[in-house]
Parts: C-alpha cells; sequence; structure tokens
C-alpha cells in the first residue's frame, strides 16, 4: 500500500504546481548552500596565517589560499548529508501547495482547511531544519567511524526523522496538532517505512532534490488511506 502511494505522488510529479515548489525549494537551498560554503572558506583563509617558514624550506606563501580551496570539494560531500535536509526545510514553507494539488486531483469534495499561520509555519520549519541538519551530522560522524553500516545509519535516521515531519505536517492540516501527534503515534511503523522509502533515493545526485515534493505527496496519499478517505 505504501507502493502505491509512492506511486501516485510520481504520477504527478508533472503538475505545475509541483515543480513550481521543486524550483522554489532548490533554488533556495542552492543559494544557502553556495552562501555557507563562501562563508566557510573565507573564514579558513582569515584564520590561518599568510605565511610560516619550515626549516630547510624557507617562507611558505600558499597554504591558506590552498586550504580555502579544499574547502569546497570537501562542502560538497557535505551537501550529500545537508542538501535534502535544508531542501526539506525549504519546501515545508510550500507544503500547502502540494497537499493542496493532491487532494484536488486525487480527492476531490473534501472540506477545505484553513492554512497554518505563517509565523507557526516557519517556527516549524525552523525546528525542523535545526533538528535535521544536526541529527545528519551526528549521522555522517557516525558514518565514519562504521563505514559498512553507513547506508542503514543513513535511511534509518533520515526515515525516522522525515516520515515524523511528513506525517505530522500533513494531518495537522485536518486533526490540529494533538491529532496530528495520535495519528503519527497510532500508525509509527507505516510512517518509518514510507519514510525510509523516502530516504533511500537522498543519496541519488539530483534524484535526491524530488524527494521533499514525493515525499509531502506520498504522506498526503497515506494520511487519506489510513485515516479511511482514500476513495
Amino acid at each position: 500500500m505504501i507502493i502505491s502511494d509512492f506511486l501516485k505522488a510520481i504520477g504527478q510529479i508533472g503538475d505545475r504546481r509541483f515543480l513550481t515548489v521543486l524550483l522554489i525549494g532548490v533554488a533556495l537551498t542552492l543559494a544557502l548552500l553556495f552562501g555557507f560554503t563562501v562563508v566557510f572558506a573565507w573564514t579558513v583563509g582569515l584564520v590561518l596565517p599568510d605565511s610560516f617558514s619550515l626549516p630547510w624550506i624557507g617562507e611558505i606563501t600558499w597554504i591558506d589560499d590552498v586550504l580555502s580551496w579544499a574547502v569546497v570539494p570537501v562542502m560538497i560531500g557535505a551537501s550529500v548529508f545537508l542538501m535534502v535536509p535544508v531542501a526539506s526545510a525549504f519546501t515545508g514553507l510550500f507544503l500547502d501547495r502540494i497537499v493542496d494539488a493532491v487532494e484536488a486531483e486525487h480527492y476531490p469534495g473534501l472540506a477545505p482547511v484553513t492554512p497554518l499561520p505563517m509565523a507557526e509555519v516557519l517556527r516549524e520549519t525552523s525546528k525542523f531544519l535545526g533538528l535535521l541538519v544536526a541529527v545528519n551530522i551526528v549521522a555522517l560522524v557516525l558514518c565514519i567511524i562504521f563505514p559498512p553500516f553507513a547506508p542503514l545509519i543513513f535511511w534509518g535516521v533520515n526515515g525516522l526523522l522525515l516520515g515524523r515531519e511528513y506525517a505530522t505536517l500533513v494531518a495537522q492540516r485536518r486533526l490540529g496538532t494533538d491529532g496530528a501527534r495520535d495519528f503519527r503515534k497510532r500508525h509509527r511503523a507505516q510512517i518509518w517505512i514510507a519514510g525510509t522509502l523516502m530516504a533511500v533515493p537522498l543519496t541519488i545526485p539530483f534524484v535526491n532534490l524530488l524527494i521533499p515534493i514525493l515525499g509531502v505527496a506520498t504522506f498526503t496519499h497515506l494520511y487519506h488511506r489510513l485515516a479511511g478517505k482514500a476513495v
């Protein structure tokens, strides 16, 4: 059944509303990661001395430039872990557009919902972003320490977090905060499995950028199916 939810989401990926949110989320994510890389490289260059001397070699004046540029591939590698969490957080700002598109296409006749206040959306998105980045940094360290288990660590951690967040955000629209929490607890196993299904493609470049969109759409189908409202 979870696969069916996912296939329905994929079937709607060409929807103009999906593509709009995708472009906005990717643009904001790339801008943030690029800015962070530039600032980090500049900080490294600022902290390191312009030159220093070594015995039998003499004065070296290029080491700060080399290390500053070396930061770039490091940040590109780190973006594998940070790109999707950040994109997921940005996509949360436009959640209603995705859910509305899915419900209009597959669940017509539903009662309208009152959009969450922007202040609450920003607050929840900020919390989600902080949690995702922090946990993924810990997961990155664990992957380095236990490389054979790296995929399982990455998928398990992100599956748990993405499933929890998407289920809460989608259910909260119609059940409220307390109702969404109860919904998540009742269906925690399916939610984790669905979240892990979203996490598996996260390590595939470019494909991973679609996951926030497909995740929200998939969990919209999952919510209506589990809530007994699917048609």
